[in-house]
């Protein structure tokens, strides 16, 4: 049963959702720590940080190591699939049906309705991530954390990689 609930956790998501890794992520979250409480949102958060830190698409890397962790390598093969396979089946059909009625107004205002439901989506991530850590590390080391990260990222133009990196050590030195 644990293959089966993998399976739907992961394929839920990548079908529901638009946008990309992450516009689906608060839908992988609710999911693997809300549903079936596979990990607490202090262990997600930190896994969608090391996540951000590698190369490829945050969605799949989160659903191997997420499938791994509860099921070994049959569930991180499974969860993988359940990210991947479906959702390239489903674009392949949307996008021969939107070339098709490239030029229909409606396929164009579609397209304009989408990025507001992506920003939502992406405020609610950020608004509980800022939650977590206002929680579980307090106000004051989660705005100095924000607050340099947010420098670093649109000030100096370092690679987020390294901002990451920054936050786990600060966390590790001053709050470990």
């Amino acid at each position: 049963m644990i293959y089966w609930h993998l399976f739907l956790a992961f394929f839920i998501p990548n079908i529901v959702g638009y946008g990309g890794g992450p516009a689906i992520i608060p839908l992988i979250e609710n999911e693997v720590v809300g549903r079936y409480g596979w990990m607490s949102s202090q262990a997600f958060a930190e896994t969608l940080a090391l996540g951000n830190a590698l190369p490829s698409p945050i969605a799949t890397k989160m659903a191997g190591y997420i499938g791994y962790d509860v099921a070994g390598v049959p569930g991180s093969l499974i969860a993988t699939f359940a990210t991947v396979a479906p959702s390239l089946l489903l674009m392949l059909i949307a996008l021969g049906t939107l070339y098709r009625y490239r030029e229909s107004v409606k396929v164009k205002s579609m397209s304009q309705w989408v990025r507001p439901v992506v920003m939502t989506l992406m405020a609610y991530l950020t608004w509980r991530f800022f939650d977590e850590g206002v929680t579980t590390a307090g106000a004051v080391h989660t705005v100095i954390i924000g607050g340099i990260a947010g420098v670093l990222l649109l000030a100096t133009r370092v690679h987020p990689a390294f901002v990451v990196c920054f936050g786990l050590v600060y966390g590790a030195l001053l709050l470990g």
